[in-house]
């Protein structure tokens, strides 16, 4: 069982409040990704459940047991960090067993746990091998295999991608949430990156100073943004926010429209553009154009559109597409 719930949940540095009270309910066997921006309360929140730091108000409770004042080692979790934390001296056998080795577990017990974790992981033919002997992606699966033998109720992973390149981040979420479908285990997932909270999530939580801005599946959060800060973060590119006349004409302060929602034309449309950068990436077609009374604009187009930096255009949003929002920033 992995189902943690959290109930008024603080947390202040002395008068600086870096967690205002908030409520989450992950369920059991869930792919959960905390997104948002660089200090807005991720990885501190993340700590609160794993026990690294002390809450200032609320509950943390996981299969309904209180564990707000339990030390980390009696949550039966297991944390997944950026930084590898191995051991250079052990193979790779021995960093996986560590944790057993340390809980003082039958030596045949814990060489069933490590090859269990090993084919896995894919790591069976590098058992013997040390950590300097590994690429990036390798040692971080060692990583994994070493909260994996402990049979956690719940994984909790703090940007373990970040220190690898974009090819092997690639591989690595197509391998992190494979090993979810396989173990059906709660994780709880950090990343600043919202293609990865996007791709991995069964629900995304979307912070932004310490508070909870909206939470949903991640198309819940493109199709429907509760507020313009999940519009503005959920989605690559991100979505177009207009103001002024564009707006009003459609009874709101902002109007948003995304990349992909805008028509696009040589002869006519609702908004004449000049194309500034094109970026062809030869499934898609990437426009940063310039709109008089509308601003700077960015157009999802086929990959095989022919235009150039100078060229005029015609956009026309997709009005069934289009999101409203009010002076509070709020969804209409």
């Amino acid at each position: 069982m992995g189902n943690i719930t959290l109930k008024q949940v603080s947390k202040s540095f002395g008068a600086t409040v870096i967690i205002p009270k908030i409520d989450l309910v992950i369920e059991d066997g869930e792919f959960v990704v905390f997104v948002g921006p660089s200090g807005c309360g991720k990885s501190t929140l993340l700590r609160l459940i794993a026990g690294l730091e002390d809450t200032s108000g609320g509950t943390i409770n996981i299969d309904g047991r209180d564990v707000t004042g339990e030390a980390p080692a009696k949550r039966k979790l297991a944390m997944v960090f950026q930084s590898y934390a191995l051991y250079p001296h052990m193979t790779v056998a021995k960093n996986i067993a560590f944790p057993l080795k340390m809980a003082g577990e039958s030596q045949a017990s814990i060489d069933k746990k490590v090859q269990d974790a090993a084919r896995v992981l894919n790591l069976t033919n590098y058992l013997e091998r040390r950590p300097g002997q590994l690429s990036g992606g390798q040692r971080q699966r060692v990583a994994i295999g070493r909260a994996i033998v402990r049979q956690p109720s719940a994984f909790l992973f703090d940007e373990p991608l970040s220190n690898l390149d974009a090819a092997l981040r690639g591989t690595m979420r197509l391998e992190i949430s494979e090993l979810h479908h396989q173990l059906k285990t709660t994780m709880i997932y950090v990343t600043h990156d919202q293609v990865e909270a996007m791709t991995m999530a069964d629900k995304i939580v979307v912070l932004n100073a310490g508070n909870i801005e909206q939470v949903g599946s991640p198309m819940e959060l493109y199709k429907t943004p509760k507020n313009l800060f999940v519009a503005g973060f959920i989605g690559s590119p991100k979505m177009n926010l207009i103001t002024g006349a564009p707006a009003a004409k459609v009874g709101a302060t902002t109007v948003g429209v995304r990349p992909e929602h805008l028509a696009i034309s040589k002869t006519s449309g609702d908004w004449k553009a000049t194309v500034g950068v094109a970026e062809h990436l030869g499934s898609d077609t990437f426009l940063h154009v310039h709109s008089d009374g509308v601003g700077p604009l960015t157009v999802r187009g086929d990959g095989e559109i022919s235009v150039k930096h100078g060229d005029t255009i015609f956009l026309t949003p997709d009005p069934s597409k289009l999101h409203r929002f009010g002076a509070d920033g709020r969804a209409i």
